[in-house]
């Protein structure tokens, strides 16, 4: 099976602007021309440009030839495919503002959001702004910049260097980026901003951020677009972290039945807070179901009831007589703010229906007010489910790691999400591009039974191609949403991917495969090299608790990396965590997009060991092979590497391979691995009927 390649375009920030099917589209319209002429002048581009998707609703091919007259008086001059893809943006831009670009807002960056004009809306921007002032404002390093005016561009300005966009992280899921490792000199070299920069982007990953087309260049730029589409997600993330029923159990009166627990178990988060809103909404007698937090919200009459029965002190809904949409608006904001809730949008936001905004401005409600029970038969229910239940690291490693690749499908729940197969042909067509026959594969949403089993049998068909262990698995194991084969199953896929990818960068393996025992011994060699003494008989080796072999190995790929007056002995459990957060944060700096939590370092869990360390192996020959000027690799756009452009550094490029190798302790296959000490000894084969 061929790896894909992509249309590779020379400069970075124009393939940034386009999605790779809309590339292939105007590849293929750009060669038909060339085909029919034998060349590309700027008289052929009209009736092109007039089929593009984006424009052929907006303008005609009249306008579209006024438009290029400003840029080519000449018409008969030759166009090269880059200068097409630009005046595609050109054309576009006008196109835009003919409809009335500021009604065009920016949504949670995802590569399949991608368009060809990006533009920002100033409401989001002034909203993420206050947010940003509100929960910053005390902090040592940013007092200085804090407050940001909302009105001005100056947000994009200070991410500059890194360190506000680190600091928001830590902000929304608190303890993922050890402050210790941001660099906060005042004045900080391209090489120091650029770490904080990697750190950012491979933290946003962790928490569940899409990062696919952002690189380090492009904060260093303070791309608009891309800066707050960035900053939207991280303050998403922190708006809905409590929607779940390990951190409130309350929730489980959402619903009538202990039956429907588990259900509610796999909500997403803004399903979840819909399902909040709609439960309150019906006890308040509003009788129209909220479905979005767009149109169903403009009239404000959801709010009105919503605040009248969280809080009737001080709202009532006298707010309905007013029968301008916007005063309606304002007297809810007005109430809202009584109770606290910060404004995170405007009359006219809601009039508008600004999914973003109001989203965030129900979350807020529902953090400060919830109207849930504190007691109830059914929460202690809730509290009385397993951990591994209610919130699974293997779980949650692999949401981050299949959302990392950029997927179309974005996965809330990997057990619910994968039943029907889709998701899983997406995660192998990027692990291995080209494995997945699409003409046999439905699409979601899936109504017949059989065609979930469909693709489900694909999945199988292609993992055993790939040979991994299934034995005794078939398509419906997984449509029943079988746990444990699901995780066995990722894992395999996960190891397969890294270890063809040091197979790959590792020229002198001689097509050999590579095992746990050769990145054991790579790692082993790398540490003595540097003149430590430091060793591990194998990823289970209790000595690796503290952390120290692997700053020692970090500072063996590069040695500036490591600011070793930081290290403890790792003599004490927090002493340990110290050093593990160090660990993780060091080696996202470095470039390693990895998933792993200190614990898993302080429990010496042997598989995320092992992910771990084969992600420090991959950055280090890759590192190798860029300054051996290995073009076949650097050049490769399959699911191993991509090439580094001027947007991105190495190490980002780097990590965006490697964002498979981190996954969580789920069932390992090492049919495989010879050696006696490989990961997952245990279990050869997945057998479905015995789960």
């Amino acid at each position: 099976m061929a790896g894909f390649v992509g249309v590779l375009v020379s400069d970075p920030w124009l393939q940034s602007q386009f999605t790779q099917v809309e590339l292939r589209s105007l590849k293929a319209k750009y060669i038909y021309i060339k085909r029919e002429h034998g060349h590309v002048r700027v008289s052929d581009l009209p009736p092109a440009m007039a089929k593009v998707k984006s424009i052929k609703d907006v303008v005609t091919k009249e306008e579209i030839s006024s438009i290029l007259e400003e840029s080519y008086p000449d018409t008969g001059q030759e166009i090269e495919f880059e200068q097409f893809l630009r005046e595609c943006l050109n054309v576009q831009a006008k196109a835009a503002e003919k409809l009335g670009g500021a009604k065009n807002s920016s949504s949670f960056l995802k590569a399949s959001t991608t368009t060809l004009l990006h533009t920002i809306n100033e409401s989001e921007k002034t909203s993420y702004v206050a947010h940003i002032n509100a929960y910053l404002w005390d902090d040592s390093y940013l007092k200085t910049y804090l407050p940001i005016d909302p009105a001005s561009n100056e947000i994009f300005n200070i991410v500059k260097d890194g360190v506000l966009l680190c600091k928001l992280i830590n902000i929304a899921v608190p303890g993922t980026i050890d402050e210790r490792a941001i660099n906060t000199k005042r004045v900080l070299n391209p090489w120091e901003r650029n770490e904080n920069h990697t750190l950012c982007l491979n933290s946003a990953k962790a928490i569940g951020c899409t990062v696919v087309n952002i690189g380090t260049q492009d904060l260093v730029e303070g791309r608009p677009h891309l800066v707050l589409g960035l900053i939207s997600q991280i303050i998403k993330i922190q708006l809905l972290a409590d929607l779940n029923l390990k951190k409130m159990p309350q929730l489980v009166e959402l619903v009538d039945d202990s039956k429907d627990i588990e259900e509610l178990l796999n909500l997403p988060p803004e399903k979840m807070l819909l399902k909040w809103m709609n439960f309150h909404l019906q006890k308040a007698g509003y009788k129209k179901p909220v479905a979005n937090f767009s149109s169903d919200l403009k009239d404000g009459e959801a709010y009105a009831y919503l605040l009248n029965v969280l809080s009737p002190e001080h709202c009532s809904l006298d707010t309905l007589d007013a029968k301008d949409p916007t005063e309606r608006a304002k007297l809810v904001l007005d109430h809202a703010e009584k109770m606290d809730c910060k404004r995170y949008l405007t009359p006219t936001d809601i009039v508008e229906g600004s999914t973003n905004l109001n989203l965030a401005f129900v979350a807020q409600i529902f953090h400060q007010r919830n109207g849930l029970s504190i007691s109830s038969k059914k929460m202690s229910f809730a509290e009385m489910m397993p951990d591994e239940v209610q919130a699974s690291r293997e779980e949650r490693a692999f949401r981050m790691w299949i959302n990392s690749l950029g997927i179309t499908t974005f996965v809330n729940c990997v057990f619910e999400d994968l039943k029907n197969g889709w998701v899983l042909l997406e995660v192998l067509d990027k692990v291995y591009p080209g494995s997945v026959n699409w003409k046999h594969a439905s699409k979601p949403p899936i109504k017949m039974p059989f065609r979930k089993v469909e693709n489900c049998n694909q999945v199988v068909r292609i993992g055993k191609q790939l040979k991994l262990s299934l034995v005794n698995v078939a398509g419906n194991d997984i449509v029943q949403g079988n746990k444990k084969l699901i995780l066995a199953y990722l894992w395999q896929l996960m190891r397969f991917d890294i270890m063809q990818l040091l197979k790959n960068l590792r020229f002198h393996s001689q097509g050999k495969e590579i095992t746990d025992t050769d990145i054991l011994n790579w790692a082993n060699r790398k540490v003595k090299s540097s003149g430590r003494t430091s060793q591990i008989e194998s990823f289970k080796d209790k000595s690796l608790s503290n952390g120290i072999f692997f700053l020692e190995l970090l500072s063996s790929v590069e040695p500036r990396v490591v600011n070793w007056n930081l290290l403890t002995k790792g003599a004490t459990d927090d002493e340990k965590k110290l050093n593990a957060t160090y660990t993780i944060s060091v080696a996202r700096k470095l470039g390693c997009s990895v998933f792993l939590l200190p614990e898993d370092i302080m429990e010496v869990n042997p598989k995320m060991i092992l992910v771990f360390t084969a992600s420090l192996m991959c950055w280090s020959l890759q590192q190798a092979s860029e300054d051996s000027e290995t073009s076949e690799i650097s050049t490769d756009d399959s699911s191993s590497l991509k090439a580094p452009s001027d947007g991105e550094d190495s190490s980002s490029v780097a990590a965006d391979s490697l964002s498979n190798l981190n996954l969580d302790d789920a069932a390992s296959d090492t049919s495989q691995v010879e050696n006696s000490s490989s990961i997952g000894e245990e279990m050869v084969a997945v057998s479905p009927t015995k789960d």
